[in-house]
């Protein structure tokens, strides 16, 4: 009887074991290095990776390859960022949602200019950028649970591509820049668009649907593999381009905010909000 006891126990616990979510994720930065509104992830050239609001809100942070964090710069009049996407080499645009700015960056003298602004716009959240350089970006409103999608060029500043939308968030081009991908973070749905020669988009469609938890930063990998930040769940779902579930990666948190991978894809790296850290994954055991 002892010994079967003891053989059950050694099963329940082994099968406890096994149902438990395996952790994919290490701690990249300290934990609070970045306030809790840490957001926007993006890598530069030489596989820096720069976040928004490190040690205190509207600033930029730089986080150097082996992990070292600094602040970049400081925003101007009263700017937060949230989004950050490069367009060159020498060129950050940020997604500035208290001043209904785009602000483009000269990463070489620092310098920080309105790209774009638009006073109808809700925050801007989060953009993307498509091979020809055009912007997207999404523009929630929290307080109702809707959303507008724009596009942003600095010929015509905002245009408005939809609006009466659930709560857009994340937002990410294809890399061939044929695909507009777009979530809503209470609905927990993303769509897809297809990007015409002009940068408008057309057709949209039902791209993938979550049950449980919210939507927050995305980004495509090399392949065109959606990697979606699941905020609440911990988790950072992969979804082919023909919509189907791959897996998910388990994190140490609960609220990823965003994603931004390594020049080579073999690391993605995710803003960690409840945390106020990045956490890294390395893909070349996935």
């Amino acid at each position: 009887m002892i010994v079967y006891r003891l053989c059950f126990n050694l099963f329940f616990l082994l099968l406890i074991f096994s149902c438990k979510p395996q952790i994919s994720s290490t701690d990249f930065t300290e934990e609070g290095g970045f306030t809790n509104g840490i957001e926007g992830p993006a890598t530069d050239y030489l596989g820096n990776i720069y976040a928004v609001n490190f040690e205190k809100q509207g600033t930029i942070g730089k986080v150097t390859p082996d992990g070292s964090s600094s602040v970049f710069i400081e925003l101007p009049n009263g700017s937060i960022g949230n989004g950050i996407r490069f367009g060159n080499k020498e060129q950050m645009f940020i997604a500035d949602y208290m001043n209904h700015n785009i602000l483009e960056v000269d990463m070489k003298s620092k310098a920080v200019r309105i790209f774009a602004h638009e006073e109808t716009v809700n925050q801007p959240n989060d953009i993307a950028i498509s091979p020809d350089k055009t912007l997207y970006a999404s523009d929630p409103n929290w307080a109702d649970n809707t959303g507008k999608l724009w596009k942003v060029t600095k010929e015509k500043g905002f245009e408005l591509l939809e609006e009466h939308m659930g709560t857009t968030n994340g937002i990410e081009v294809s890399p061939d820049g044929k695909k507009l991908y777009v979530n809503e973070s209470v609905q927990r749905k993303i769509w897809v668009y297809n990007i015409l020669d002009n940068g408008s988009i057309a057709n949209k469609e039902l791209f993938f649907s979550f049950k449980e938890f919210g939507l927050d930063g995305m980004r495509c990998d090399e392949k065109g593999n959606l990697f979606v930040c699941r905020y609440d769940k911990g988790a950072v779902a992969i979804i082919s381009p023909k919509g189907k579930m791959i897996k998910e990666l388990m994190l140490n948190g609960k609220k990823p905010s965003n994603i931004t991978f390594s020049n080579d894809y073999k690391d993605c790296y995710i803003t960690m909000a409840d945390r106020g850290c990045i956490e890294i994954v390395s893909l070349k055991s996935h």
